[in-house]
């Protein structure tokens, strides 16, 4: 899941304060390949090592590479699979990935770079990551929000986009929520859920998985509180309107790239009326709101809503939205 790799800055940052750290990059793949583009690894030169490069072949080849001194030298760029720099390792799906292998000993201006790709990655801000090959040191840009971590190629020129991992917030716990939730994990997404209705909370707290998170708190209360960075979407699906209109109320005023509420084409005109006497919306506001929520697939039980709901979640975050509406 995409957000391991908060975990891969995180253990690297850690590793960094005591002795050097490999930190790798998944730059491009061919055929199929277990890791997505951005996709992190980091090791230690003792045989330890935190996220994911493939199914384990490609991570024990490169930790053997680590101890017989290899890799102690400027950004490089590693092919793996066909064609690659070891031929008798297949990946556990075919095809081939590029690495990009960056030797970082342990100093404070080191130090300061992950610090900055930790912020990215945790939603402060986005940054570009730029390095031309051979590089002994990397260029990092502030920049505005697209879809989380990309990669860019010209050439010896390699650019990442960081930026926070999709993050999805639920308003209030029902069986459509949990199923989102699920599918949301599944996805690699990040899921926040808000609930504080005891009651509710009683009835679905059994079913929540350990990575989600859970705020016992009122959703428009905590994203006036909290926020949300730009690769968030934000769905209400209580029914309830004081919970879902004040959510909604609140998400506006958030860089969310989505935001969707629940409920029928007549319930949804009303909320649309309410909004616009007790909120004032505006037309750039209803723009936002994807209310009914969701693809229109003519779903009908909790998991087909769950799932109409998420794949128009992931159309928009792919830009695929945007692209038919350029077209």
């Amino acid at each position: 899941m995409q957000h391991l790799d908060n975990q891969v800055i995180a253990q690297a940052s850690d590793w960094l304060t005591r002795h050097p750290v490999w930190l790798c990059t998944v730059l491009t793949t061919y055929g199929s390949s277990p890791r997505a583009p951005g996709a992190l690894l980091v090791a230690a030169s003792d045989g330890r090592y935190c996220g994911s490069l493939s199914g384990g072949c490609v991570e024990e080849d490169f930790l053997q590479r680590i101890a017989a001194g290899e890799y102690q030298q400027a950004s490089q760029i590693v092919r793996y699979g066909e064609g690659g720099l070891t031929p008798n390792i297949a990946l556990p799906c075919g095809g081939s990935l590029d690495v990009l292998i960056e030797y970082l000993p342990a100093t404070a201006g080191n130090r300061e770079y992950l610090q900055k790709m930790a912020m990215a990655l945790a939603g402060h801000y986005a940054l570009d990551k730029s390095i031309t090959l051979p590089a002994a040191c990397d260029h990092l840009a502030l920049t505005t929000y697209r879809n989380s971590t990309q990669v860019m190629r010209d050439g010896n020129c390699v650019t990442l986009h960081l930026a926070a991992p999709p993050q999805l917030l639920i308003a209030g716990l029902s069986n459509v929520a949990l199923y989102c939730a699920d599918f949301a994990c599944a996805l690699g997404f990040e899921v926040v859920i808000c609930e504080c209705r005891e009651e509710v909370l009683e009835n679905f707290l059994p079913a929540l998985k350990p990575e989600i998170r859970l705020e016992k708190q009122f959703p428009a209360r905590y994203l006036e509180q909290q926020g949300c960075h730009a690769n968030t979407a934000i769905v209400a699906l209580t029914h309830d309107p004081r919970m879902d209109d004040l959510t909604l109320m609140e998400a506006i005023n958030t860089p969310a790239f989505y935001i969707g509420a629940m409920g029928s084409q007549r319930n949804s005109a009303r909320r649309r009326e309410r909004l616009q006497t007790i909120a004032d919306f505006t037309t750039q506001d209803f723009a936002r709101l994807h209310a009914p929520v969701g693809l229109a697939i003519g779903s009908k039980t909790p998991a087909e809503i769950a799932l109409a709901v998420m794949a128009d979640i992931v159309k928009h975050k792919n830009g695929i939205a945007q692209e038919n509406a350029a077209a």
